[in-house]
């Protein structure tokens, strides 16, 4: 895996930050429709059956603010997942923690928000945290809320803010909700001068969900909601100039998704 490639977006600077990689077998990540064997030459699997999973967010310099698209993992080493270095790249892109103004979350599962906090302590102590009121509701603050989730994300109480509807949250990032993985899926529209970037958050896991439409995750909390937010947005990107990248692709590369021999493939950024 190369290093990360910062893009433009307009005059926003857009760069992933890898916190770390898993490795799941793909059985346990997608299925297809009618079994059909993968196939996917930008994201192959190993010999063990296993697929290549990005862990980490996205840093956006817009104006004034510099913003970080999930938090990532944290630490965490074990046979299938490295994680824990989010932080570092961030130092490598010359960005402190308390340089972050605001920290944007596609949702709440662990392994986006792993950098959040630490030990009950907020690591992004200046920033303004933003996510869905749903998913906020659903996994701390209602009456089912999720035990691990109210203990790692209770400390963000007072900073967060958050949002139910489609809207710019800092100038250039736009949210735009997309529920069906989780009750307040969001994905960020990054625009400026006449160009645009997706980030999809887990409305995909795998390219081959863009590629091919008859895969789908198997940890959607909505699986008919997430495929039709998933077949509109993949619809919406097709042959368009926009980028798309998503919290899991290899390097959390960024991409165009294009008509090619009848179907669908999706042009790494390089």
């Amino acid at each position: 895996m190369g290093r990360p490639v910062s893009i433009r977006i307009g005059e926003i600077d857009l760069l992933p930050i890898v916190d770390g990689v898993a490795h799941e077998p793909l059985s346990e990540v997608v299925a297809h429709d009618v079994g059909a064997d993968w196939c996917c030459p930008g994201h192959p699997v190993d010999a063990d059956g296993r697929i290549e999973l990005g862990l980490g967010g996205y840093l956006v310099r817009t104006g004034d603010r510099i913003v970080l698209v999930d938090a990532g993992m944290g630490q965490v080493d074990k046979p299938s997942v490295q994680a824990g270095g989010l932080l570092g790249g961030l130092r490598a892109a010359g960005v402190e923690p308390t340089d972050v103004t605001d920290v944007l979350f596609t949702h709440l599962h662990w392994d986006h928000v792993g950098w959040s906090t630490q030990q009950g302590e907020v690591i992004f102590t200046r920033a303004t945290h933003r996510v869905h009121a749903a998913d906020w509701e659903y996994f701390v603050s209602g009456p089912l809320a999720v035990p691990g989730a109210v203990r790692k994300l209770s400390p963000l109480q007072e900073r967060i803010e958050p949002f139910d509807t489609e809207t710019e949250l800092v100038p250039g990032i736009v949210a735009r909700p997309a529920p069906g993985h989780t009750p307040g899926s969001t994905i960020f529209v990054v625009a400026g001068g006449g160009e645009r970037a997706l980030l999809l958050g887990d409305v995909v896991h795998a390219i081959g969900e863009l590629t091919d439409p008859q895969w789908h995750g198997l940890y959607d909390l909505d699986p008919v909601g997430a495929r039709e937010v998933r077949d509109r947005l993949a619809d919406e990107a097709l042959d368009s100039a926009a980028l798309v990248a998503a919290g899991h692709f290899p390097g959390l590369g960024l991409g165009r998704l294009v008509t090619a021999a009848g179907g669908r493939r999706f042009v790494p950024v390089t």
